[in-house]
């Protein structure tokens, strides 16, 4: 197979008449999202268990292994098998990375510089951390079985010595204006994974820059609209509307996908964050009840931000006294608001889990 030769942005290919139909249910239902996001006070506290579920998924979808609650045990202290563990890593370093990115796009818009810095972040000490992170690939790559050849490749992506040429046209077409926003977005996360820039992660970071694009297009308040758990249960047909898409109408297929995922998602998001601000403003009550603390605030935030923890972690990030703390905790395991996975022992802190909103992140019983 030849090495692929992207097609030049903006598209002029699409057939809009064919896209228009569902253009505006899945911008209402993001912006419906959107309402509700900007009503939560605190959302990077209160939707951790959002961005903590969205970094398992875009990672199951790469082939890794590991649950919300595996990854927040293994922050607690819990220790796992090598296999198991160095799935975590990697989960924990897609979560890193769409904080570090986050945070930049504060100051600053999507950049190649800012995309490279990401690659760096979600590459180190996992998995393919030999693969150049954070340095577009000077080499030839594809996509096939781990034992094919070029020439047995599903696909090959543009030639090293033309990527810098489309890397170029790609980071011009983030910082402008398409015909609609969603379309843009969708056309910026294939034509990403069409590139494929580096040797290894384009998946995950293809996927990091829907919510980075919509919250720099501020389609967004924030960027927590994550589409991982469309695109993870429907990977098959997500994979081959990517490779269809050079052939005739390919990208208008592929655009009607990403639009049907964001509508779908989109509405999701939104009953699983009412669920999550439910279980916020009942334990408000309930962790008053129980302490009868003035730093319930406080408390709840700690719980939310960290479902499982160590004691002493506990008292950090909650800021509140250690003997009071103490008490607090002992109060909170007797009415079953928290569960103890491991109890302390000698010098080693015991590991205690919040249940309800580990279940309610999973959407099913985990603990």
């Amino acid at each position: 197979m030849k090495p692929c030769v992207p097609d030049s942005l903006p598209l002029t290919c699409l057939d809009i008449g064919q896209l228009i139909r569902m253009i505006g249910p899945a911008t209402a239902a993001i912006a419906r999202y959107d309402g509700l996001l900007q009503s939560v006070i605190n959302p990077s506290i209160m939707l951790s268990p959002l961005t903590q579920r969205e970094a398992v998924l875009s990672s199951r979808i790469e082939g890794t292994q590991a649950t919300v609650d595996e990854v927040l045990e293994y922050e607690a202290g819990i220790e796992f098998d090598t296999e198991k563990t160095n799935d975590i890593k990697e989960v924990v370093n897609y979560r890193k990375t769409l904080t570090l990115a986050s945070e930049s796009l504060k100051h600053q818009p999507i950049t190649l510089t800012l995309i490279r810095q990401m690659h760096a972040v979600l590459m180190d000490h996992v998995r393919g951390s030999d693969k150049s992170p954070g340095q577009f690939r000077i080499e030839q790559n594809w996509i096939g079985a781990s034992d094919s050849t070029i020439e047995m490749a599903k696909f090959v992506p543009p030639d090293p010595l033309q990527l810098p040429i489309h890397l170029d046209a790609f980071e011009k077409y983030i910082g402008s204006d398409d015909i609609d926003t969603l379309i843009q977005c969708a056309v910026v996360h294939a034509q990403f994974e069409i590139l494929h820039p580096f040797k290894d992660g384009n998946g995950r970071i293809g996927r990091l820059l829907i919510p980075l694009f919509l919250f720099q297009k501020r389609a967004l308040s924030s960027p927590m609209f994550y589409l991982s758990e469309f695109l993870e249960e429907h990977r098959e047909e997500y994979y081959q509307r990517l490779r269809a898409i050079g052939d005739e109408g390919g990208w208008t297929a592929w655009v009607g996908f990403f639009l049907k995922a964001v509508e779908t998602q989109a509405l999701s998001n939104c009953s699983r964050v009412r669920g999550i601000l439910n279980l916020y403003n009942d334990m408000k009550s309930r962790v008053s009840d129980v302490t009868h603390s003035q730093y319930s605030p406080a408390i709840l935030d700690a719980l939310f931000d960290r479902p499982i923890f160590q004691t002493p972690d506990f008292v950090t990030r909650s800021g509140i006294p250690k003997p009071t703390a103490a008490i607090v905790v002992r109060k909170l395991r007797e009415a079953d608001i928290l569960l103890v996975i491991r109890e302390a022992s000698g010098s080693r802190p015991a590991i205690l889990a919040f249940r309800e909103l580990v279940n309610q992140a999973e959407g099913k019983r985990v603990l």
